[in-house]
């Protein structure tokens, strides 16, 4: 019976590697983003000489929200490999390179997340207040909630982290 538990529990702890098919086909989707992105800088480029000054500014917060999702997804694949399948170790070897590596645990990495998508939200939020004629108020009303359920879940995140922080250090005896 010992035997029959011991090869569940490899099986089990195994299993985690079926994750970094995830992690790949994020790191492929990212490179297609990329591709996007460089389309839609080429796009502003081509227009630059031409366009208003509002159509710019959105323009370039359609780059940096771009920016902040391919961040996002690099932190969730790299976070996602350290915390749950594997350390990596070219970190280890080359000194203070990449030292943040191992740092960022799950309750960290969520937190990181729904500060970018609130990050994210805005960004969309102030481009919707740029074009507001294009909006009528009751989408702008609700795209407003939307955006504050995300604030206020991304608060919420990080008081519970702090609570859990604060009472590891407790029973820790700090």
């Amino acid at each position: 019976m010992k035997q029959l538990e011991l090869m569940i529990e490899r099986v089990i702890l195994a299993s985690r590697w079926l994750l970094v098919v995830f992690y790949l086909g994020l790191t492929l989707a990212l490179l297609l983003y990329g591709i996007s992105f460089l389309r839609k800088l080429w796009e502003f480029l081509e227009k630059i000489w031409i366009i208003e000054e509002t159509d710019a500014i959105l323009k370039i917060l359609s780059l940096i929200d771009a920016s902040l999702v391919a961040s996002l997804v690099v932190m969730v694949i790299i976070s996602g490999y350290e915390n749950f399948v594997s350390r990596f170790d070219e970190a280890e070897s080359k000194e203070g390179e990449l030292s943040w590596l191992g740092k960022i645990d799950a309750g960290s990495l969520k937190i990181k997340v729904a500060s970018t998508i609130v990050a994210i939200s805005s960004i969309h939020l102030l481009q919707v207040f740029l074009n507001a004629n294009t909006y009528d108020s009751e989408k702008i009303m609700w795209l407003t909630i939307v955006h504050m359920a995300f604030v206020f879940s991304a608060l919420l995140l990080a008081y519970i982290d702090r609570l859990m922080a604060s009472g590891k250090k407790l029973k820790g005896g700090e």
